[in-house]
């Protein structure tokens, strides 16, 4: 593969708690990203979104990692990463300064001063921020100017999003990926990545909600005027209601997860009659009912030969309480965050958890909000594996990763990342024009 054509290909690794996804693409002139490779394998060495062993880890990367490379048929020089856990925390902040020519025009390096500004803030050393997000800048005191670069003005200010995340879990990321000779162009907060994937630009601008429940934590960011405005992530996830259901049903973990899949494959298809109780009336139709209720598990293969399971035990008395459980949480962060009556737009929930049977009424009714479940859009190519809600962190990371240009330094300051890209370029073309004259006589 000629060296052009490999500067163009992005790729984003989703370390999750239960699985790891690599996706490659191949990105066009017009910003295009083309899935050419995909590949999702089982998790091992994360709990609870955080690496805990580095070994097992880094080989199930290295699993996804390389049979994606197998099917793109070309290899990950750098990738983008994404970060969740529950050491992922917030904080709004802001930022002045004045400009540094007042009768001219504000340039680029004044935003960047002022987003430094932003950014000075005291933090612990345990700690590192992962994000900078402009929320908005005020110049001169007009609020709501979202690139004020060219604009006249005096005074420059900011507000910012920090997304800062707890600096060893994020070094043992990063160690187990570059282990595998794959340089980290950056790594990204989950609910930031979820949120380009599967938000319209519509439901960020009125304000949304953005739940991704993964299989060992949720992740919550809540969209304010188009910005990210506050991330948090709670310690519950999908993995939780397969252990209750598990414990439940005196069943493994592996029959368990079997059963919550199948339920939401019965709750997809149409056999669904919403209300059994007007069977019960009609003795003829009676067996309905029960039938209704008792799930045929026989074709399974589960160690513990069950053959049916009641539907009411496992959706009322198992799987319900703990989405109320996650959804009431989420409730709590929504209300921690101040935005709470600014969401008009409601909840989207995404990730692996979103599939489950009753996600969506739970957490209608404990957010008393409209709810969707979002899947991933904006990519075309071999997505045929990736369109499922399971899977919008992964997709959302390949898109940051086409919108930062592959270029390294990207705290989401576009013009920053831009002019980088040109000094190396440049650097590149000196050292080859070097390299030449050294030939000639």
């Amino acid at each position: 593969m000629n060296s052009m054509a490999r500067d163009r290909i992005i790729s984003s690794i989703d370390v999750g708690t239960s699985k790891i996804t690599t996706v490659i693409a191949s990105k066009s002139e017009d910003n295009d990203a083309r899935v050419i490779g995909v590949s999702t394998v089982p998790s091992r060495g994360l709990r609870k979104s955080q690496v805990v062993n580095i070994e097992e880890a880094t080989e199930a990367i290295s699993q996804s990692l390389e049979s994606a490379e197998r099917m793109a048929g070309t290899s990950v020089a750098r990738a983008f990463i994404n970060v969740g856990g529950n050491h992922i925390s917030s904080i709004n902040s802001h930022g002045v300064v004045a400009v540094s020519e007042p009768d001219k025009e504000i340039t680029p390096s004044d935003v960047k001063r002022v987003i430094d500004a932003a950014k000075a803030i005291s933090m612990p050393a345990s700690r590192e921020i992962l994000h900078v997000l402009p929320r908005g800048y005020i110049v001169d005191g007009q609020e709501g100017i979202v690139d004020p670069v060219g604009m006249t003005g005096v005074r420059l200010e900011v507000d910012t999003h920090l997304v800062t995340g707890g600096a060893t879990a994020v070094r043992n990321l990063h160690k187990c990926v570059t282990e595998l000779g794959v340089e980290v162009s950056g790594v990204v907060f989950n609910g930031l990545a979820s949120g380009l994937a599967c938000l319209s630009d519509t439901e960020k601008e009125l304000g949304v909600v953005l739940i991704d429940i993964g299989g060992g934590t949720t992740d919550v960011a809540i969209f304010v005027e188009g910005a990210l405005s506050y991330s948090s992530v709670i310690p519950v996830g999908a993995i939780n209601i397969t252990k209750d259901v598990a414990a439940g049903l005196r069943v493994s973990l592996e029959s368990a997860e079997k059963i919550k899949l199948r339920l939401g494959e019965i709750a997809k298809g149409p056999t669904i009659v919403q209300d059994g109780n007007e069977d019960k009336k009609d003795a003829k139709t009676s067996g309905k009912t029960e039938k209704y209720d008792e799930i045929d598990v026989s074709d399974l293969g589960l160690e513990e030969e069950m053959r049916t399971i009641s539907r009411k035990t496992l959706i009322e008395g198992i799987i319900k309480p703990r989405l109320n459980e996650i959804f009431t949480m989420v409730g709590l962060e929504i209300k921690r965050s101040g935005f709470g009556g600014m969401t008009p737009s409601g909840v989207v929930i995404c990730g692996g958890g979103a599939l489950t049977v009753g996600a969506q009424e739970a957490a209608r009714r404990a957010l008393a909000m409209p709810v969707h479940i979002g899947t991933p859009a904006h990519l075309t190519g071999l997505i045929d594996e990736i369109t499922t809600s399971a899977f919008t962190a992964s997709a959302g990371l390949l898109l940051y990763a086409s919108k930062a240009g592959g270029s390294d330094n990207v705290s989401l300051f576009g013009g920053i990342g831009k002019i980088k890209e040109h000094i190396q370029i440049k650097g590149l073309a000196g050292k080859v024009i070097d390299l030449v004259k050294s030939f000639l006589p």
